[in-house]
C-alpha cells in the first residue's frame, strides 16, 4: 500500500471550499496576525471538523480504527508572515502532565500546552492530517516530503541527508479542502512562499486513545 511505503498520501477530503472559508473565519481572531497556533482542538468547530474527518470514507482507509484527534494546529503562511524550515521530523506530542519515566525527553511548554518527545514506538503510531484551507501551489511554500523516510525511525543529521539524497523529495500541492496525510516521522520541509497568496493549513494529529510511560493526552476527540 502506498501509504505504508511512502508515509504520505493525498486525498480529496470531506470539506468544501465554503467549509474551508468558515474555518478561515473561525481562526481569524484566534491567531490575531500571528503565523498560527497549536491549540485549536478545544474549539467546538474544530472538534466537529475532527469528527467529520473521522467519518470520511477515504481517510478511514489510512487512519487506524479507534484513533482520536489529540491536537490541531493552524499554519498561516503569507507575504507578511513567510518562513522556511529545513527537513525534520515531528518528535513532540501534547500531553496532560509530566511523567518521571526516563525514556521521555525534551519536555517543553508552548502556548500553555505541555509537550514531550516519546519513544519511536509511540511516534510510529501517530498520523497527521493536514487540511488545505487555500489552494496550494508550488509558489506558496508547500510541504516537501522525502518518501519512505518514516520507516527509518528517529533520524540524526547524517541519516536525514542520506535519505534525502537517496529518495529525493515530493512537493505536496493541492486545492482547498484537500488532505495531506503523513506520518510525523516522515522527513518534511517547506520553503518560503514566492507569491502573494496565503497558505493556511489545519494540521490535525491523531493517535491511539491511551498512551504508555505514564502519559495521557491533554485533549482527545
Amino acid at each position: 500500500m502506498r501509504w505504508a511505503r511512502d508515509g504520505h498520501v493525498q486525498l480529496r477530503g470531506p470539506f468544501t471550499r465554503h467549509a474551508c472559508g468558515g474555518f478561515q473565519s473561525e481562526t481569524a481572531d484566534i491567531i490575531q496576525g500571528s503565523a498560527g497556533t497549536r491549540c485549536l482542538l478545544g474549539q467546538p468547530w474544530c472538534a466537529a471538523a475532527a469528527l467529520a474527518l473521522r467519518r470520511d470514507v477515504a481517510l478511514c482507509q489510512v487512519l487506524p480504527a479507534g484513533h482520536v484527534a489529540v491536537q490541531c494546529s493552524l499554519f498561516d503562511k503569507s507575504p507578511e508572515r513567510n518562513w522556511m524550515v529545513g527537513f525534520h521530523q515531528d518528535l513532540s506530542i501534547p500531553v496532560a502532565s509530566h511523567s518521571a519515566d526516563p525514556v521521555l525527553q525534551g519536555w517543553s511548554e508552548k502556548e500553555g500546552l505541555l509537550f514531550v518527545q516519546p519513544p519511536a514506538a509511540i511516534l510510529q503510531q501517530l498520523v497527521a492530517v493536514r487540511v488545505h484551507l487555500d489552494d496550494c501551489h508550488l509558489g506558496d511554500g508547500p510541504l516537501r516530503v522525502v518518501p519512505g523516510s518514516h520507516r527509518h525511525g528517529i533520524l540524526d543529521v547524517d541519516a536525514t541527508s542520506r535519505l534525502q539524497q537517496a529518495h529525493g523529495e515530493v512537493s505536496c500541492t493541492g486545492p482547498a479542502g484537500s488532505l495531506l496525510v503523513l506520518s510525523p516521522l516522515l522527513l518534511h520541509a517547506s520553503s518560503k512562499a514566492t507569491g502573494a497568496r496565503r497558505r493556511r493549513v489545519l494540521h490535525f494529529l491523531w493517535g491511539p486513545p491511551t498512551l504508555t510511560h505514564g502519559l495521557r493526552w491533554q485533549h482527545a476527540v
